[in-house]
């Protein structure tokens, strides 16, 4: 245990010498590629530098992450993806292993992280204002018009982290947007990463994380009259993800 418990106080020291510059130079520098990229060619081509910066990042962790399910995403098709949300790490997960060309919807909050924030603004991510309603739906209405021809959209509907890893009640905003513009939903579930890095604090640990992809809810049958069952369906899924172990 005395070990294990000097390992770990070594790694901190690492993290702060080695990954957290390494960390600030690959965002400037893969941030900085991505807005360039994308005025100069389109927003998918940019989206390659998150890629790369989420790989690297992950690696110099570092963290190792499985991927399941990548037979469930059909080529040039558009989806409404959702996902549990356990640690800052899922952006990683999602950004380094999804094979799916999305846009975030994120927090307005993050707009004004340095380099990063103006580069998911560049590559057409979506900035939602929690704290009013009406803004953030028209945000949401405004990036419609992005989503197609191989274009996705990706949520956290339990809308922040979990502390324990349990799911959340999730919001209605991504199946609202999978019913009016009829397109399947996609579930994927991530595990491992609140162990890379716990909720709550600033303790980063070498860890494996995994990416299930689950098959394709159709939307046909949905409406906003049972909206709540295509909820209830597309937690399910994930929930069944966060039953299984890495």
């Amino acid at each position: 245990m005395r070990k294990i418990k000097i390992l770990l106080y070594l790694y901190q020291i690492y993290k702060y010498i080695i990954f957290y510059p390494f960390l600030g130079i690959t965002t400037t520098i893969c941030g900085s590629l991505a807005v360039i990229t994308a005025v100069l060619i389109n927003a998918r081509t940019g989206s390659f530098f998150g890629v790369i910066w989420a790989k690297l990042n992950s690696y110099i962790t570092p963290m190792l992450c499985s991927v399941y399910g990548r037979e469930n995403v059909e080529k040039n098709r558009s989806y409404v993806v959702i996902s549990n949300h356990q640690s800052l790490y899922d952006i990683l997960v999602i950004y380094g292993w999804l094979p799916v060309d999305f846009r975030w919807v994120m927090k307005i909050e993050l707009r004004k992280v340095p380099v990063l924030g103006y580069a998911c603004y560049k590559l057409g991510h979506v900035f939602i204002d929690r704290s009013n309603t009406e803004v953030a739906l028209a945000s949401i209405n405004a990036a419609k018009k992005n989503i197609s021809n191989g274009t996705s959209i990706f949520f956290f509907p339990e809308g922040t982290r979990s502390d324990d890893g349990e799911l959340l009640p999730f919001k209605k905003g991504a199946f609202k947007l999978a019913i009016d513009m009829n397109l399947p939903l996609l579930p994927v579930t991530i595990t491992g990463t609140k162990e890379v890095v716990p909720n709550g604090t600033t303790l980063i640990f070498p860890g494996r994380s995994k990416l299930v992809i689950h098959e394709p809810i159709d939307i046909e049958s949905y409406s906003d009259s049972n909206i709540d069952e295509l909820i209830a369906k597309g937690r399910e899924a994930i929930r069944k993800g966060l039953d299984e172990t890495i």
